[in-house]
């Protein structure tokens, strides 16, 4: 029961924080104490980045995003990550339905300010150099096996 109320307080805060943040606050302030992981693993953090790859003119090639994991995600995270290749969709401030193809980046961390200033720099890094709007950032706390 304590993880499945602290996955959804990790949802609620990843998507209060999405909307304006007055549901983030709410929620952090009543967020209950983390269990601890046990003597065989230790707290880290799960980031997943989801990156769209359309941009106004084409989109992200496969070399491009190669690059771009080499460069920027591999010098700040070396210790390991996973990526895959998504379809996502989301409703238009129009109304319509779009669909985009994407690529999911899975990262564990220590839960550090290096490291959160390591996410929202490739973040920030991904939306300048792909001309995007947004990247879409999940974090929950989990247990790795050690």
């Amino acid at each position: 029961m304590r993880l499945r109320l602290a996955a959804i307080v990790a949802v609620t805060f990843t998507i209060g924080a999405l909307v304006g943040g007055g549901i983030a606050t709410r929620v952090a302030a009543q967020a209950p104490p983390l269990a601890t992981c046990g003597r065989a693993s230790a707290p880290q953090l799960r980031t997943t980045l989801y990156f769209g790859t359309a941009r106004p003119k084409g989109s992200v090639t496969e070399l491009e995003w190669q690059l771009f994991l080499r460069d920027e995600v591999t010098r700040r995270f070396p210790d390991g990550l996973t990526v895959w290749d998504a379809e996502g969709q989301w409703r238009t401030a129009g109304g319509a339905v779009d669909h985009e193809r994407s690529k999911v980046l899975l990262l564990v961390h220590p839960d550090t300010g290096a490291a959160r200033e390591s996410v929202q720099a490739l973040i920030a890094k991904y939306r300048q150099q792909f001309e995007q709007e947004s990247v879409l950032w999940e974090t929950a706390r989990v247990c790795v096996a050690s």
